[in-house]
C-alpha cells in the first residue's frame, strides 16, 4: 500500500447568511461539515453524492481556492492551511484542478498557446524556447495538434476544450489533480475519451487524482476508492469493489440502486427515498440522513454517527453498525 500524499482532517467550510440582527450570530450554511480522509500516492480517490452535497467545495477548499473555515489539509508533508500566500503560490505547482465547465474555465481572449504558456511563465519554468517545447509536448499528450495552438477556446468542441484544460493542469507537472466533474458537461461518447485520457496520463506521469462526480458508473470505471457525501458529510469510504458489491450505509445503497442496469433481464430492487434533501442552512440534528432513512432509529435523531471502520478498509458513519463494532461482528445480522 502506497504512502499518503494528502491528508484531510476535520475540514469545514461554513458560509454565513443573514445579518445577525440584534447581536445574534448569523445563520450558517454548512457546505462541508467536519470531514476527514486520506488520498494515497498514485490512486484515484472518488467523491460522489447528490448535487449540493459539498463535493466541489471540498475540492476547492483542499486547494485553498476558497478558504476553509476550520481543519487541516496536509499535502506531501506540508500543512496547506498554514502556508503564507507566497508559500502557497509555490506549492500550487504540485496541486492543480480541472474544472467542470471546459468553456468558462478558459480565457476567451487568449489562444491555446497563451493559455498553456501562462502558468509556465508565472512559475518561472524555462526560457521561451524551452517553454515552447513543453507546450508542444503537452498538446501532443492530450491528443491535439500543433495547429490548434493559435486558435481560441470558442473554436473547439466541448471535448477538445476539456483536453486543453487537462493540458493546462499538466503543464506544471503536478503530483495531485482535482478533477471537478470533468466529464459531466460532455456527450457520452466524448466522456469515455476524456476518462481514458486521464487514465493514460496517470499511468504515464504517476498522477494522483481526486475525482469529483455524481455519475456512479463513471466513478466505478476510473476510481480506486470512493467516498460518499451527503449534506456536507462523508457517510462511507471504501474500495470501489466493496462499495459497489456490498454498500453499507443506507444512503449509498439508495444511490447505487438508481444506477441504470445494462442487462434488460436484471431488475434490481430500486430504493426510493422519501422527502427532500434538507437545507444545509438548517441541517438535521444527529445523523443528517435520518429524515429520509428507511432504517432510522431513535439514536439517529439525536447523535451524529462517527465515521469508523466497519470492515477492513471500509469506513461507515451509521448507527446501525455501532453495536456491530462493539461486539466485534464484521457483518450485519
Amino acid at each position: 500500500m502506497s504512502e499518503p500524499l494528502l491528508q484531510v482532517e476535520h475540514l469545514k467550510k461554513y458560509y454565513p447568511i443573514g445579518g445577525g440582527w440584534f447581536g445574534k450570530s448569523p445563520q450558517l450554511v454548512k457546505a462541508v461539515d467536519d470531514i476527514s480522509f486520506t488520498v494515497r500516492k498514485g490512486e484515484t480517490f472518488g467523491l460522489v453524492g447528490e448535487s449540493g452535497c459539498g463535493k466541489s467545495t471540498t475540492g476547492r477548499s483542499i486547494l485553498r481556492l476558497i478558504e476553509p473555515s476550520e481543519g487541516k489539509v496536509i499535502f506531501d508533508g506540508k500543512e496547506i492551511t498554514a502556508l503564507s500566500p507566497e508559500e502557497l503560490r509555490r506549492t500550487r505547482k504540485d496541486m492543480q484542478i480541472v474544472f467542470q465547465d471546459p468553456f468558462s474555465s478558459l480565457d476567451p481572449r487568449h489562444t491555446v498557446q497563451r493559455i498553456l504558456e501562462e502558468p509556465l511563465i508565472v512559475h518561472g519554468m524555462g526560457n521561451a524556447k524551452e517553454r515552447q517545447a513543453m507546450i508542444q509536448r503537452l498538446i501532443d499528450v492530450v491528443g491535439l495538434t500543433q495547429s490548434h495552438l493559435q486558435r481560441y477556446p470558442h473554436q473547439f468542441s466541448g471535448g477538445q476544450r476539456q483536453r486543453i484544460g487537462i493540458a493546462r493542469a499538466l503543464s506544471l507537472q503536478p503530483k495531485l489533480i482535482v478533477a471537478d466533474e470533468p466529464v459531466s458537461a460532455l456527450d457520452v461518447s466524448i466522456q469515455s475519451q476524456v476518462i481514458n485520457l486521464l487514465q493514460d496520463l496517470q499511468e504515464e506521469f504517476g498522477l494522483t487524482y481526486i475525482f469529483i462526480a455524481h455519475d456512479l458508473s463513471v466513478v466505478k470505471h476510473i476510481c480506486d476508492r470512493v467516498a460518499v457525501m451527503y449534506l456536507g458529510r462523508i457517510v462511507e469510504i471504501a474500495d470501489k469493489h466493496k462499495l459497489y458489491t456490498k454498500p453499507q450505509h443506507p444512503y449509498t445503497q439508495a444511490l447505487l440502486s438508481a444506477v441504470p442496469e445494462p442487462d434488460p433481464d436484471r431488475k434490481p430492487e430500486r430504493i426510493i427515498l422519501q422527502g427532500e434533501v434538507p437545507s444545509p442552512a438548517n441541517a438535521p440534528i444527529g445523523c443528517a440522513f435520518h429524515t429520509r432513512c428507511p432504517q432510522a432509529m431513535e439514536v439517529c435523531h439525536t447523535h451524529r454517527p462517527e465515521l469508523a471502520e466497519t470492515d477492513q478498509g471500509h469506513l461507515t458513519a451509521c448507527h446501525l453498525f455501532t453495536e456491530m463494532r462493539a461486539t466485534g461482528q464484521t457483518h450485519l445480522a
